[in-house]
């Protein structure tokens, strides 16, 4: 009897997920563990393994919405292997003769072949291919983001179509100059992802349900830099681990939330919840979508914990391996849009949670030196922008608060005394 394929459960309240690409298709073989599809719900995305080896049939395609529990294919263990790892369709078992492709099966079928053909020995995925015919692009003119080379659909999307016929130059005694074409004018539809409309569910519920505000700063980064740069050759080889940024903020955030207890608690109906510990979420942006990896107790974790913590997270979410458990909780956020060139922001806060750190790109500017006022002197500035519900947090509540951050990081020896 065939091994069902079926949806797990990708975690805790997920009932319905969509189907990625397959990367197996009906009639081939596949082995036990081989990686089959991915399954997408709103919070994680999941690789789907063969529950065994045998010959595969497909029942369910990409995009399809499907329920936990369902059955989107079957393995049939008792096939013998063919020698190339394909069955044609008259030689599959308990599989009846396939009907007469209709017209538009035809022309796709061609279009497929004729993007597989414009260059056999290329690394690319089913759907890169299929995209490539639709839009006349040369796989073997691309160079794939993929695992080993391999083209992707971005890449195809990313590429320039191959040019349609030339728009004739049209002359008329009041124009002076010829009007030439400007090139295609494309359109396309992409469905968003579950993952992406749960992102933007949160976005549009966080400024709905709480009273949002925004608070600005700016820190100098000076003292920062200077030890990290004295001591990241040397924390590197104890710990295994580079000494970033991020690590400051949060230990400082960690401090902040201890004295200001408001900023580390949640809204629950008609009563404040409040948290004795801090478990910070971290945003990190994947190719899908913006994930929340959480670190847990951070009052108790050393700079190294940190740092190993956030460099495991991020490696692990860009390769869609978080898990719920991972994403879950969290009492304040910080998001670092200065990674991609902010200079400043206004963050959303993440509910339930009361606040959110957004750091930005460190940039030199001119300031008064504080130990010689009226001096003018560059140094490395950042802007810091502190966003927070207003129900619960009063604004010189929220202002002393990024100005403990700011202070933390202009003096990082307050973190080690405490201060």
């Amino acid at each position: 009897m065939p091994v069902e394929i079926t949806i797990p459960s990708p975690g805790e309240s997920i009932t319905e997920v969509t189907l990625g690409p397959w990367q197996k298709s009906s009639g081939m073989w596949v082995e036990r563990d081989e990686i089959l599809v991915e399954i997408e719900s709103d919070k994680v995305t999941l690789e789907l393994p063969a529950p065994a080896s045998g010959l595969l049939s497909v029942n369910a395609d990409e995009g399809a919405e499907m329920n936990v529990g369902d059955v989107i294919g079957s393995i049939d263990e008792s096939a013998a292997k063919p020698a190339n790892g394909t069955m044609t369709t008259s030689e599959s078992p308990g599989e009846a003769p396939a009907a007469a492709p209709t017209e538009t099966a035809q022309a796709n079928e061609v279009a497929t072949q004729i993007a597989a053909s414009s260059d056999s020995a290329t690394r690319a995925t089913s759907m890169a291919k299929k995209i490539a015919a639709d839009q006349g692009v040369n796989l073997a003119s691309l160079a794939g983001s993929g695992p080993a080379g391999r083209i992707m659909k971005a890449d195809v999307i990313n590429a320039k179509a191959a040019p349609t016929q030339n728009v004739p130059v049209i002359a008329t005694p009041q124009v002076s100059m010829p009007l030439a074409t400007t090139g295609e004018r494309g359109m396309r539809r992409e469905k968003m992802s579950k993952l992406r409309r749960r992102i933007a569910e949160r976005l549009v519920q966080a400024q709905h349900d709480a009273a949002m505000l925004t608070t600005f700063n700016e820190c100098d980064m000076t003292e920062v830099m200077r030890l990290r740069k004295l001591h990241k050759e040397s924390f590197a080889e104890k710990y295994g681990v580079g000494l970033g940024f991020m690590s400051f903020f949060v230990k400082s955030c960690a401090s902040a939330l201890r004295e200001y207890p408001r900023v580390n608690a949640y809204i629950v109906g008609d009563e404040i919840e409040f948290h004795d510990y801090t478990d910070i979420s971290i945003a990190v942006g994947t190719e899908k979508g913006l994930v929340v990896p959480v670190l847990r107790d951070v009052q108790d974790m050393s700079f190294a914990d940190v740092e190993s913590s956030i460099r495991n997270y991020a490696g692990r979410a860009r390769e869609n391996k978080l898990t719920i458990d991972e994403m879950t909780g969290g009492t304040f956020t910080i998001s670092n849009g200065g990674t991609y060139g902010s200079l400043n922001s206004t963050p959303i806060l993440n509910p339930p949670q009361s606040g959110i750190l957004g750091m930005h790109a460190i940039k030199k500017r001119a300031v008064e030196d504080p130990d010689n006022p009226g001096q003018v002197v560059i140094r490395p500035m950042m802007y810091l922008a502190m966003s927070y519900d207003h129900r619960i947090v009063d604004g010189a509540e929220a202002v002393v608060f990024l100005v403990h951050v700011k202070n933390c990081i202009e003096n990082p020896e307050r973190m080690l005394l405490g201060l």
